[in-house]
């Protein structure tokens, strides 16, 4: 507790800024924090100038964290009451990118099919049995020009997520990321119009994962329309290629100029130390 207490007065002697949006990918290690754990963390976001956080996910293959009475449902009430909006993430299956790696046409339209199908119904349990108030719906399947580079799956998937996003009572959030497989502009153009759809879409900068160059991923971001925002990750990678994944924090590269602006992931963040299991 002295020490959780210690990262709470560091939180409020940093410079508030960085964190008004705020990534939360749930673990199920993280049933292990306390509430009054967790109502300090959320007092010590909200002094780092936290206004909204993202929850990636709301389920996760069979698990659903407790559900409506569970640990991360109350933790987000708590969040609630210290004052932050949330983005409530839906379904992840967790073999979803194993799933792109092995469907091509008609099967990969229909798994994302039938993924949707598992948000959706995921969905109507939180607005039934959750009962949390939220501000926006976050979607975990995330794109990226590798798997979605031919235009023909563009466009499906174009379809795909407009018919969805008219089934929901709040704004859908999805994020994507750069593989080097479609050009700059090109991958700018078909984020764009995803958001033309009314979805709010961020772009994951790249810089704690490093697949790509630096410079690569600079001409990534400058060629993004404004209206797409840019997901700072806040870690650096250090596992290896095909081992589990491992990250360390580190500074997220704020950029400033006309782009929204949000923070991966609250388990790397200083406050956080000592609270959130990192890997």
């Amino acid at each position: 507790m002295r020490t959780f207490l210690a990262l709470c007065l560091l939180a409020l002697w940093l410079p508030a800024s960085a964190d008004q949006r705020l990534f939360y990918q749930p673990l199920n290690r993280d049933a292990n924090v306390t509430p009054a754990q967790w109502q300090q963390l959320w007092r010590a976001t909200v002094a780092q100038g936290g206004k909204t956080l993202i929850v990636q996910w709301s389920a996760y293959g069979d698990s659903d964290f407790g559900g409506a009475q569970g640990w991360l449902a109350d933790s987000l009430r708590s969040a609630r009451a210290q004052g932050l909006q949330l983005v409530l993430g839906l379904y992840m299956d967790p073999a979803y990118y194993q799933r792109l790696d092995e469907l091509d046409g008609e099967g990969l339209n229909s798994y994302w099919k039938a993924q949707l199908g598992r948000s959706l119904s995921q969905y109507r349990q939180l607005r039934q049995a959750w009962q949390l108030p939220v501000d926006g719906w976050y979607l975990p399947l995330e794109l990226d020009d590798h798997h979605f580079r031919e235009a023909e799956r563009r466009d499906a998937l174009h379809s795909q997520l407009q018919a969805f996003n008219r089934q929901l009572d709040k704004p859908l959030h999805i994020s994507a990321f750069s593989a080097g497989k479609l050009s700059p502009r090109a991958n700018a153009a078909w984020l764009d119009q995803l958001a033309g759809l009314g979805l709010t879409v961020w772009w994951q900068d790249g810089a704690g994962t490093g697949r790509l160059p630096a410079l690569v991923r600079q001409g990534y971001e400058q060629a993004l329309p404004c209206r797409v925002g840019v997901v700072r990750e806040a870690f650096r990678q250090v596992s290896a290629p095909g081992q589990a994944f491992r990250a360390e924090p580190a500074q997220p590269k704020l950029g400033g100029g006309c782009h929204a602006e949000a923070v991966f992931d609250l388990r790397y963040r200083p406050w956080a130390q000592g609270v959130l299991p990192k890997n």
